[in-house]
């Protein structure tokens, strides 16, 4: 029987991703479609068909969260709470350090880049990857997230949250790419990752700081400048020189218990091709 997709009918074949409907259906339009993920099971998709991250499409999108949204709900065991009429998702409540994880299957045909946009909040008192933070890609490296491929831990990108967005701080509480900080991320990061601090007072209140969003290249204060004029951002671009197919892995982590620090999120949207 044919394959239906929400633009039509397909000949008796499963597309293995976005590209491969373009390939064998040249000008469809950017929608949803059912394609065959690395499980090889049937999953619907959003396929971006355009220019996305100054590449040309089409790209695959693999995961996507809005917690603005009245229906949305928070994936995996991520915890929802929120302020000031914001709805966020972050870590289940503990009294250490942790990380909590969400996973997204990737088409079946490999993909070699990555491309996307993550939005945060600052829960109390964050340190990007300053302080009590590990070296290890497997554990609470940074105050933030992650998001890696595949096992062992590939990393694609990381979003830190670091303390304020203004006050001088200790140097080892700013952001890697702050003026002043000693903040080194670890070797595996490089230049690939994005660094805010969501809190625009001089006090560590532990509450959910919701005016100044995370990740987006706005409202950046003193001690983070130079992190809001980096290239690409609020999207993020990795391109590997080798494809996979292995899964995507998004956590949440930071080193201190919950009531101390977290960095929730609330939007995500992630694309492969």
């Amino acid at each position: 029987c044919n394959k239906s997709s929400s633009h039509g009918s397909f000949p008796p074949y499963i597309p293995i991703s976005c590209k491969d409907i373009e390939v064998n259906w040249p000008n469809s339009p950017s929608g949803y479609y059912n394609i065959v993920n690395d499980v090889g099971q049937v999953m619907l998709a959003y396929c971006h068909m355009e220019k996305l991250c100054d590449s040309s499409g089409p790209w695959t999108r693999v995961a996507y969260l809005n917690m603005t949204s009245p229906f949305q709900t928070c994936p995996g065991n991520l915890r929802e709470y929120g302020a000031n009429g914001i709805r966020v998702c972050g870590r289940p409540t503990s009294n250490t350090g942790s990380c909590s994880s969400v996973y997204f299957h990737v088409p079946s045909e490999p993909y070699s880049s990555v491309c996307g946009r993550v939005t945060g909040y600052q829960y109390a008192t964050t340190s990007a990857v300053g302080a009590g933070t590990s070296r290890s890609i497997d554990t609470y490296y940074v105050d933030g997230v992650s998001l890696t491929y595949g096992t062992p831990r590939n990393h694609v990108w990381t979003f830190m949250t670091g303390l304020l967005d203004n006050t001088p701080s200790p140097s080892q509480y700013i952001c890697p790419c702050g003026p002043g900080s000693s903040q080194t991320p670890p070797s595996f990061i490089g230049d690939n990752y994005f660094c805010e601090a969501g809190n625009p007072t001089s006090q560590h209140p532990r509450i959910l700081l919701t005016s100044d969003p995370l990740w987006d290249g706005q409202n950046c204060g003193t001690n983070e400048g130079p992190c809001c004029s980096v290239s690409g951002i609020p999207w993020f671009h990795r391109q590997f020189s080798s494809s996979t197919t292995e899964y995507l892995e998004l956590r949440i982590c930071a080193d201190q218990d919950t009531n101390d620090e977290d960095a929730p999120i609330g939007h995500y949207e992630i694309y492969v091709q």
